[in-house]
C-alpha cells in the first residue's frame, strides 16, 4: 500500500518510486522487499501483519476485562475461511478459555461447518439468491453458503444474515422475494436476524493505495429501497435489525 503524501524516491532503494508514483512491476520481481522489511515508513507499507496463534490467544486472554455485556472476540476479514486451520485452532483455544466467539464470513467454504462447536455467534453474508448470478459475480455458487447457513441455524439461534445491497446486482424490488425464498430454504428456524447493508465506498481509498482501479461507479442505495427489503422480510416472519 502507498500513501501519496509520504511517497518519495527514497522510499525504495531500487528506484521504483518516480514523481510520487510506485512502479509495481519492479515490486513484483523484488526479493528483498527492503521498503517494508527494513525501516518502518509511511510511504510504502504492508496492509497486514502476521501473528502466531499463541500471541493472538494470549492477547485475547489479557483483554478479558473488556468483554462486558456478553462481549468477546470477533474473527472477521477479508474472509476467515482462507485460513481455516489456523482459525479453528484459535477458536478452540478461546473456547477452552470460556471466551465468547463470533465469526463474520461469506459462508463459501464448507469447512466452516467444522467450527460450529466453537462459535457462539454467526454473521453470514448472503450476496445473491440466484446460484448462477452469484457464481458469475462472486466466483463461486451460493450453494455452499446455503449449506453453512443451514448447519449454523441448526446449531444456534445466534445467526445474523447480512445482505449487502448493491445497485444493479441485487437491489431491485424483484430481488427482495428472491432473498426471502433463499433464506427460508436454508434456515432451520424463523428467529434468526437479517440486516441489509446499503452499498458504500469505504474501501475505495484502500483500492487506490494498493494500485488498483476502483471500477464501481458512485451510486447510492435510497433509504426507500432498504425500507422495502426490510418490510418484505418482516411480512414473511423474519426480524430485521441495524447494527
Amino acid at each position: 500500500m502507498t500513501d501519496k503524501e509520504w511517497l518519495y524516491e527514497g522510499c525504495c532503494e531500487k528506484g521504483a518510486v518516480r514523481d510520487g508514483t510506485l512502479d509495481r512491476s519492479l515490486c513484483s520481481v523484488c526479493e528483498e522487499k527492503g521498503c517494508v522489511t527494513g525501516n518502518r515508513q509511511r510511504g510504502i507499507r504492508l496492509s497486514c501483519r502476521e501473528y502466531e496463534i499463541d500471541d493472538i490467544a494470549a492477547e485475547c486472554e489479557r483483554s478479558k476485562p473488556l468483554y462486558f455485556d456478553n462481549g468477546g472476540v470477533t474473527l472477521t476479514g477479508g474472509e476467515i475461511s482462507v485460513q481455516l486451520e489456523a482459525v479453528g485452532e484459535l477458536l478452540k483455544r478461546l473456547k477452552q478459555s470460556s471466551i465468547s466467539c463470533a465469526v463474520e464470513t461469506n459462508g463459501s467454504n464448507i469447512g466452516l461447518a467444522e467450527l460450529i462447536p466453537f462459535v457462539d455467534h454467526w454473521i453470514i453474508d448472503v450476496k445473491h439468491y440466484d446460484a448462477e448470478v452469484h457464481k458469475k459475480w462472486v466466483g463461486v455458487s451460493n450453494s455452499v453458503t446455503g449449506k453453512v447457513l443451514q448447519k449454523a441455524t441448526e446449531a444456534t439461534e445466534n445467526v445474523l444474515i447480512r445482505v449487502p445491497l448493491i445497485p444493479g446486482f441485487n437491489a431491485g424490488k424483484e430481488d427482495a422475494s428472491g432473498f426471502v425464498s433463499f433464506i427460508r430454504q436454508h434456515v432451520c428456524r424463523d428467529n434468526i436476524k437479517i440486516e441489509f447493508l446499503p452499498y458504500h465506498e469505504f474501501g475505495k481509498a484502500k483500492w487506490e493505495q494498493c494500485g488498483l482501479a476502483y471500477k464501481m461507479p458512485a451510486q447510492k442505495i435510497p433509504k426507500e429501497t432498504v425500507d422495502f427489503f426490510e418490510k418484505t422480510m418482516t411480512e414473511n416472519g423474519f426480524t430485521c435489525i441495524h447494527t
